[in-house]
């Protein structure tokens, strides 16, 4: 048997930039190099977040369930005590999944001490988004309407319902989601201070957007459209909600899981104990975590490595981090985006082709890769090897021959360099990119699979990547010996467009 290629029995998945890097290939990718080794996987947990988070793995898009569903070889999929998640939800994607020929139920774990969101959250998320704008005259937020933020507020408001309530009686239960209901009411008429016409688009708006999602599920005869008819939960006046329909239908949700809901702590140890290896599945990235990114462009969880062991529910412990990252940069929303490329730019109208939002279906902005962000991550939160993604999509195209751009560093109006992120958010909007050049490349790289045989100057370009973010990670200071590695370059979509024979770091910066 090969001997455990990683460092820890535990690894976490978690993206360096600000999301929508990628995450989701990797876990198939970990699945199938550890299947012959003495420490297989044998558990993929999804660990923060909800269905606000799209990841896509083997064709297949997910956003509550583990993007482990598309790999049989994985025992187990649990969701962990760090997620808020709609019973609904589990419904709608795990049956879309097996109507597509994946195990799901079957290998589904769901923690006690996961949290129940419900519709009063997604109604929330859409009020609070109306009080920014129309209250406030602030910059919408970008929010999903997946009622994601509301529901982690009732964790800190010590309103928590959890998966463990549909192991008791009904009446406890609808106590809980009455009460709920008649907070959320109360926040959304009065404080939010929404009109009465527009309380009432809500549920066609919600309605609308699970009919769209769910086109193919309705065509495939696998639900009907009432099953994503949020107007049966209006209530008969303006804001009012049909209370007793609603606690029917999330209780029915939620009995309907009971035999899915357990103590994923207690299975993670007894797997560890057994050799196995857990994958911890993240959502967002680094820069969207709740405490170390910008507000309000953040998300309502924590998203990096240390959030496994509170959402395992186990004690710490030795991790192996696995960055994510893009070849490149992209956001969403409002976001301080310093390395945005110019609008104007051939590059620009290539990327944006690709770059869409898989959860909101939004357009992405574009930029060059920020190699401080990255090194940030890896000098405050840390992670032992690496995963670029998208490097095919900076080949030359058409009539454009220009060079490729890094961001090394940050400066001020009096030049000032920044090599590190700035905290102050109010400093980080006046800042300007430093950048180095790098030569780009004419060939198609999507069907290479072997590092020695891209292009000299995607080799260089990648180099330069590399060597830009432990730069920026240890400014001023002597390297660490240990440096991580690039594992996996991704230079294409296909689970089979990856190069996995990257030289380590230390032989890699040589050519940048």
């Amino acid at each position: 048997m090969p001997l455990l290629p990683f460092s820890s029995q535990l690894i976490s998945d978690v993206g360096i930039s600000f999301g929508d890097e990628g995450k989701g290939r990797l876990i198939p990718e970990l699945v199938h190099e550890l299947l012959r080794s003495s420490a297989p996987v044998s558990v993929v947990l999804k660990v923060n977040g909800g269905a606000n988070s799209g990841h896509t793995a083997g064709g297949q898009k997910f956003n509550l369930l583990p993007c482990a569903v598309v790999t049989p070889e994985v025992q187990h999929l649990c969701v962990g005590a760090g997620v808020v998640a709609d019973p609904r939800k589990f419904w709608w994607e795990g049956r879309e999944k097996e109507h597509k020929g994946f195990s799901v139920f079957a290998r589904l774990l769901i923690d006690e001490r996961t949290m129940v969101s419900d519709l009063t959250h997604r109604l929330l998320d859409l009020a609070w988004e109306d009080y920014r704008v129309s209250i406030l005259r602030a910059e919408p937020r970008g929010a999903t309407g997946r009622g994601i933020t509301p529901a982690y507020l009732e964790e800190a408001g010590q309103f928590q319902i959890y998966y463990a309530d549909f192991l008791a009686g009904k009446d406890a239960f609808a106590q809980k989601l009455r009460s709920r209901a008649d907070r959320a009411v109360r926040t959304i008429q009065h404080v939010c201070q929404i009109s009465a016409e527009t309380w009432s688009g809500f549920f066609d708006k919600l309605t609308a957007a699970e009919l769209r999602a769910h086109g193919e599920t309705l065509e495939a005869g696998i639900f009907q459209r009432d099953e994503f008819d949020f107007t049966q939960f209006r209530g008969s006046a303006a804001f009012t909600l049909n209370v007793d329909r609603l606690i029917d239908v999330y209780w029915e949700a939620g009995s309907r899981l009971v035999p899915h809901i357990g103590e994923v702590r207690e299975l993670i140890l007894r797997e560890m104990r057994r050799g196995r290896t857990i994958v911890g599945e993240f959502g967002q990235a680094y820069w969207l975590d709740k405490r170390h990114g910008f507000s309000p462009n953040v998300t309502a969880s924590h998203t990096y490595s240390p959030e496994f062991f509170e959402s395992a529910g186990i004690p710490l412990q030795p991790i192996h981090t696995f960055g994510v990252a893009k070849a490149y940069d992209t956001k969403v929303g409002t976001h301080t985006f310093i390395t945005q490329m110019e609008e104007g730019h051939p590059l620009t109208a290539k990327l944006k082709k690709l770059e869409f939002g898989s959860t909101t279906g939004r357009q992405r902005m574009v930029g060059w890769f920020d190699a401080v962000e990255k090194g940030d991550a890896l000098r405050y939160g840390g992670f032992h090897d690496l995963m670029i993604n998208k490097a095919d999509a900076l080949t030359h195209e058409g009539d454009w021959r220009g060079d490729l751009q890094i961001c090394i560093g940050y400066e001020d109006a009096s030049g000032r360099r920044y090599s590190h992120v700035p905290r102050n958010e109010a400093l980080r909007k006046t800042l300007r990119p430093v950048y180095t050049r790098h030569s780009g490349w004419t060939e198609d790289i999507s069907h290479v699979r072997s590092f020695a045989q891209l292009p000299a100057k995607a080799r260089s370009y990648v180099a330069a990547m590399m060597r830009s973010i432990v730069d920026c990670a240890y400014q001023g200071e002597t390297w660490p010996q240990k440096l991580p590695n690039l594992r996996y370059l991704g230079v294409g979509p296909e689970p089979s467009q990856i190069i996995k024979d990257v030289p380590p770091t230390s032989e890699l910066v040589k050519l940048g």
